[in-house]
């Protein structure tokens, strides 16, 4: 199959569920790459993901047929659809959540460019902070990629920076995320707000606000994260 031919077709296959791809590219010799679906070495890997809410609906009909109590409903229900486009492209399907943890973060910023805003999610140029990577595909085969453009950081254009003044518990650090600051924030009676609509500093963020989650999304990821 013909690179635009494969591009197209996991274009069409993904927006079924809502899903996009998000970059990809052919790996380097000294990369360490994973395997891909013959057993050898990946010469190549296309990013699956999301911009904006667009799966929320899909995985919440697919949630509703599912039994009560599943840990990672997220996680499962991405790895049933990429598992199953990757059947149809033969292609090797591979999870962020899987372990050993594939470095799925700098496979993004190599991918498409992108940079960390101060929250550590990695910023996008039209979508802002409201964009994920569900998972990714491993091919055996070299594809031809268009070559990605340089993105604009937004965040070096930010001069107020609202986010980093948003969060009550002054959790986003030069040293790091106060993990656990946050946690106990989000988990205590001052947190509902966090619990309710999601992160605050977040939110608070001016870019891709058109493709901000709704609430009940954002209250199911909180929910996640007090676990």
């Amino acid at each position: 199959m013909k690179n635009d031919a494969l591009f197209d077709g996991l274009s069409i296959a993904l927006a079924r569920n809502g899903l996009i791809l998000r970059g990809g590219f052919n790996f380097a010799a000294d990369d360490d790459p994973p395997s891909g679906p013959s057993g050898a070495t990946a010469k190549a890997v296309l990013l699956i993901g999301q911009a904006g809410g667009a799966p929320w609906p899909y995985f919440e009909a697919w949630r509703a047929k599912q039994p009560p109590g599943i840990e990672n409903p997220l996680d499962d229900w991405a790895r049933e659809i990429i598992g199953a486009t990757a059947e149809e492209f033969g292609a090797r399907a591979v999870s962020p959540s899987d372990q050993p943890y594939l470095p799925f973060q700098r496979w993004a910023m190599r991918a498409e460019r992108l940079k960390l805003s101060p929250l550590g999610i990695l910023m996008h140029p039209q979508y802002g902070l409201w964009h994920a990577y569900r998972g990714g595909l491993l091919f055996d085969d070299v594809l031809i990629f268009p070559t990605p453009r340089q993105a604009i950081h937004l965040c070096d254009s930010c001069v107020e920076k609202p986010c980093l003044n948003a969060c009550p518990v002054n959790a986003f650090l030069d040293e790091g995320f106060a993990h656990d600051a946050c946690l106990a924030h989000v988990r205590g009676s001052a947190g509902a707000a966090c619990r309710d609509s999601g992160c605050l500093a977040r939110n608070a963020c001016p870019f891709g606000i058109a493709f901000r989650y709704t609430a009940r999304e954002q209250a199911f990821h909180m929910r996640a994260f007090m676990r």
